[in-house]
C-alpha cells in the first residue's frame, strides 16, 4: 500500500488552534458503515446514537507537562521533551538543539531545582536522561513543564485542563487522547443514565503515534510502542457485551488500539499491562472494536489508515472531504467524527 493513498489537502484555516466552549458543543461527523450515510451533528448529539448496554470505552490516561526548557552550563538553551519513562530518574526525551550535547554533560533547569545529565544517544536521534532532583519529581515537573500542544497547534494554552479529559485519572502521556476532549460530566452522566456501561482502559499516548509514516510502503513503517493496562473489571464488562450481542464502542484511537492488542486466540479481552506497537490498516479484522468516536487525523498518518481499516477507505475520504467542504474544525482541539 502506497503512502499516498492516504493523504489530503487540508486548508490551513481548518486546523483547529483552540478547543470550543463547552466541550460538547463541537461539530460531530455521523458515518453509518452499512448505508454509507453521513450526518451533520453536534457532539452533545452522540447520546443519541449510544443504546442501553452498550459499552463506551474510555482512556483514562493523564496527559503531564512534558515540554521543559533548560540550558546548558555555557548558558545555550535546550527545549526537552519527555517522552518516555525508563525508572524514577530516566526518561528517553527529544532535545532542541541536540547535536552538541555530549556524554556526561548536563542540562539545569530553573536555577538548578531540576538537572538532568545525558547519557545514551539513540540510533533514532532521541536522548536518554538521567535526572537529579529533591522532593517529588511530579510536584517539580507540574511547577517547571508545559503541556505538550502539538505543533500544529500556535496559540497559547491558556487552561491547562482544556488538554486533558474531564475524566484523565493517571498515566504518563505525552499528548491526548483527544476524542475524550468532547466529554464533559454532565454528558457523561446522562449517557450512564441511558444505561450506557462506561469502562475504563489506560494507554500512555506517544508522540509516535501522531508522526506521518515516512516510507512510501507503509508496510515498511515501524509502529513507536506504548504502556497500556487493561483492568479486569473492564475485561468483565467488554467480554458480557460480546457474549451478549451489544457493542463495545472505542473513544478513540488509542482505546482501539489497547483493545485489540489484548485479545486471546478465542477472541476475548484479557487483562493485564503490556506495551503495544499494532499497526491497524488496510483489511484488519477488529476483533472488539463495533464503533469508534474520534477526531479528524493528519494525512499519511497511521491514525488515518486505522480509521480506513475501520470505516473503509473510501468512505472515511469522502467523509472527510465533505468535512472539508463543511469547515469541520481538525486535529487535536478540531471537530469529531462518530462511526459505527
Amino acid at each position: 500500500m502506497n503512502i499516498l493513498e492516504f493523504d489530503f489537502e487540508l486548508p490551513e484555516e481548518l486546523i483547529a488552534q483552540h478547543a470550543v466552549n463547552p466541550r460538547d458543543h463541537s461539530k460531530l461527523l455521523v458515518l453509518n458503515k452499512k448505508k454509507k450515510e453521513i450526518e451533520h451533528k453536534r457532539f452533545y448529539n452522540i447520546i443519541d446514537y449510544l443504546k442501553k448496554d452498550d459499552v463506551l470505552v474510555i482512556n483514562r490516561t493523564k496527559v503531564i507537562p512534558a515540554r521543559l526548557y533548560g540550558h546548558k552550563e555555557n548558558g545555550t538553551v535546550l527545549e526537552c521533551f519527555l517522552l518516555k519513562r525508563y525508572d524514577l530518574y530516566t526518561w528517553e526525551v527529544l532535545l532542541k538543539p541536540a547535536k552538541r550535547l555530549k556524554i556526561g554533560q548536563k542540562i539545569i533547569f530553573s536555577d538548578g531545582l531540576l538537572e538532568a545529565e545525558l547519557i545514551e544517544i539513540k540510533e533514532d536521534g532521541n536522548r536518554v536522561l538521567k535526572f537529579n532532583f529533591q522532593g517529588n519529581f511530579e510536584e517539580i515537573l507540574d511547577r517547571l513543564g508545559e503541556m505538550p500542544l502539538p505543533p500544529y497547534i500556535s496559540e497559547k494554552l491558556d487552561d491547562r485542563d482544556r488538554y486533558q479529559t474531564v475524566y484523565a485519572k493517571e498515566g504518563e502521556s505525552v499528548a491526548a487522547p483527544t476524542a475524550g476532549l468532547h466529554f464533559t460530566e454532565e454528558l457523561l452522566e446522562k449517557i450512564r443514565e441511558k444505561g450506557v456501561i462506561i469502562a475504563e482502559v489506560f494507554l500512555d499516548v506517544g508522540l509516535g503515534t501522531f508522526r506521518p509514516v515516512q516510507t512510501e510502503n507503509i508496510l515498511e513503517h515501524k509502529m513507536h510502542s506504548e504502556k497500556y493496562k487493561v483492568p479486569e473489571e473492564t475485561v468483565k464488562i467488554v467480554n458480557d457485551a460480546k457474549k451478549k450481542g451489544n457493542r463495545v464502542i472505542a473513544v478513540g484511537t488509542t482505546s482501539v488500539r489497547t483493545l485489540e492488542s489484548s485479545v486471546d486466540e478465542e477472541g476475548r479481552l484479557v487483562s493485564g499491562e503490556s506495551e503495544t506497537s499494532i499497526f491497524i490498516y488496510g483489511d484488519y479484522k477488529f476483533k472488539i472494536v463495533d464503533a469508534i468516536i474520534t477526531n479528524f487525523h493528519l494525512p499519511k498518518s497511521t491514525l488515518i489508515m486505522l480509521i480506513s481499516a475501520f470505516g473503509g477507505k473510501k468512505f472515511v475520504f469522502d467523509a472527510y472531504h465533505e468535512a472539508i467542504r463543511e469547515k469541520y474544525r481538525f486535529y487535536s482541539f478540531g471537530d469529531s467524527m462518530f462511526i459505527y
